[in-house]
């Protein structure tokens, strides 16, 4: 039988939903709408002092967001460690927590609120997890005095409620984010499109260094001029010899490349100059070669310092005589023919070892451009991440942003493969993240297993053989989302009567799986009940880590 006390309760209940609910309706900001249910919880039902944490992703730290009754030096003390502390362990379980008394409980630290501060007499705190699907994203905190009519359990369920309606304010706020994200990206991109002069030929970027690489493309551009293009592999060769065609008088004319290093030397003749039918087993029709496919127009020789010394005199020879001469044949072929020719390796370094003809360098090195490396163009790798993220979703069908910190993740790596490597990397973010937001924990974990390939000079701290001083870089880590089932809410007297692991804030970097692991991945799985996610938090892994090391070292999972 109902009491007027637990009518008046259950009307104070329903009027802090109906009210929480209509502040969101209003669509304002997530601090207006958090703080203003927060005062209704106080206010109308006790629940003081409430407070909303979450995960700081500079620090990746929980710290208080939102708050009612706190001022702000409290706001600022409210910083805790995963699993620190009851709201730590809290986010750390998913678990809801109620502590009966504050003054019994050791976990409790009093670091936000004073214990003065309080009323002295018993204080209760009560601690929920909110979530996001499956994932804990925050806590929801209120303190109230423990001697009230109302019971626990009916406060509890109350808060989950308002945590649901929390979470869907910070999932909204989220959704504007990575939209109003994507449509900043997008107008960066236009913008660069539209002031650079190399975008117009598939070139982007403003560093000075790729500006200057492009000024001096378009200078040479309407001449006869021989070019030839120096940097490391992947910083877009064959694109500066495309833009040098396009540029030029012969751009009505074919273009026509070939690597060097990608055919067999017994085949490369054939596929530059041509053959006649019957000049060797298998020629059973006249092929004309490379050189006279770019008539009128532009060869592009990438690689060309592994071009044999045989093969080298006959270049030289077309560079001098504008002729061709096919493979068993006599007689010559004239053509017109730009030649843009592209190497990273020192071409000097080549002639010194004999292994590279100091006349055909010197007709080659005419006009050297360098190219500079990615770890060189200030600025750069964040507009060509959003340009490739563009492609990325349109090639397969995705809407994906780059979340908080993601793009500072990539400005701190040294780019061994450059473009190429960075246009491959987002690739592989947008293949592997579940979410509509690439996070800087997946792209900190794709560079981790980028690290191992490193080019000589690069990301070691020293310079490179031409003098330009090298990047390096540390390995970051990361804290695991933590996404777990979150159990029935339970008020215990006293302590909380969860056990929890004392797991260290951050993840340790990656190392190969060993046979000594075994022991304790099988003691971490018996003690969380089999509970993949929970036993790779207290092993310091994440939870792909351990699935990896279940699989190689045998571990069967029941």
């Amino acid at each position: 039988m109902s009491t007027p006390e637990t009518a008046l309760t259950l009307e104070s209940e329903l009027l802090v939903v109906q009210e929480a609910a209509r502040f969101i309706s209003r669509g304002e900001s997530p601090e207006t709408t958090i703080q203003s249910i927060l005062r209704l919880l106080s206010q109308l039902l006790g629940l003081n002092r409430g407070r909303v944490l979450l995960v700081d992703p500079r620090t990746r730290m929980l710290s208080i967001r939102y708050a009612y009754g706190l001022t702000d030096a409290e706001r600022a003390r409210g910083r805790y460690a995963i699993g620190e502390g009851v709201s730590g362990r809290v986010f750390e379980t998913g678990q809801v927590a109620v502590v009966q008394d504050v003054d019994d409980e050791p976990t409790y630290l009093t670091r936000a609120v004073a214990r003065d501060v309080l009323p002295q007499e018993p204080v209760a705190f009560i601690a929920l997890p909110i979530q996001k699907r499956e994932d804990t994203i925050g806590v929801l905190a209120v303190h109230r005095l423990r001697q009230r009519e109302r019971p626990f359990r009916r406060d509890i369920a109350l808060l989950q409620t308002i945590s649901t309606l929390i979470a869907q304010v910070l999932r909204v706020n989220d959704l504007v984010a990575e939209r109003t994200a994507q449509l900043l990206s997008e107008n960066r991109l236009l913008k660069n499109r539209l002031e650079s002069r190399g975008a117009s030929y598939g070139i982007i970027g403003q560093s000075p260094a790729l500006h200057q690489a492009i000024n001096q493309t378009l200078q040479v551009a309407s001449t006869k001029t021989t070019v030839l293009l120096l940097g490391e592999s992947g910083t877009g060769k064959e694109r500066f010899a495309r833009m040098q065609h396009v540029a030029s008088k012969r751009s009505d004319g074919p273009f026509v490349s070939i690597n060097c290093a990608a055919i067999p030397a017994n085949l490369l003749e054939s596929e530059l100059f041509g053959h006649e039918k019957g000049a060797f087993t298998g020629a059973q029709r006249v092929k004309k070669g490379r050189m006279e496919l770019a008539d009128g127009g532009t060869l592009f020789l990438d690689e060309i310092g592994d071009l044999d010394l045989e093969l080298q005199a006959k270049l030289l020879r077309v560079l001098e005589y504008k002729v061709v001469q096919r493979v068993g044949a006599t007689r010559d072929i004239p053509v017109d023919v730009r030649i843009v020719a592209a190497t990273h390796q020192n071409l000097q370094e080549a002639v010194n070892d004999g292994h590279f003809r100091l006349d055909l360098f010197y007709r080659l090195n005419v006009f050297p451009i360098r190219l500079p490396p990615l770890r060189a163009r200030t600025g750069d790798v964040q507009i060509l991440a959003r340009h490739f993220l563009n492609a990325a979703n349109q090639e397969f069908g995705r809407n994906q942003v780059f979340g908080p910190g993601a793009l500072e993740q990539l400005n701190g790596f040294g780019w061994p493969g450059n473009i190429r490597q960075l246009e491959n990397l987002i690739k592989r973010a947008v293949l592997m993240s579940a979410e509509s937001m690439i996070r800087r924990d997946l792209i900190a974990e794709i560079i981790r297993e980028e690290q191992g390939i490193r080019q000589p000079g690069i990301g070691t701290g020293g310079t490179e053989p031409g003098g330009m001083p090298t990047v390096s870089f540390d390995e970051p880590t990361t804290v695991p989302s933590a996404g777990r089932p979150v159990p029935a809410p339970v008020a215990v007297a006293g302590p909380i009567a969860t056990h929890f692991d004392t797991a260290p804030p951050g993840m340790r970097p990656y190392a190969r799986v060993r046979q000594d692991e075994r022991g304790k991945i099988e003691q971490a799985l018996r003690h969380h009940h089999g509970n993949k996610t929970r036993a790779a938090l207290s092993l310091g892994l994440t939870p792909r880590q351990l699935r990896y090391r279940l699989v190689k070292l045998g571990i069967e999972e029941g």
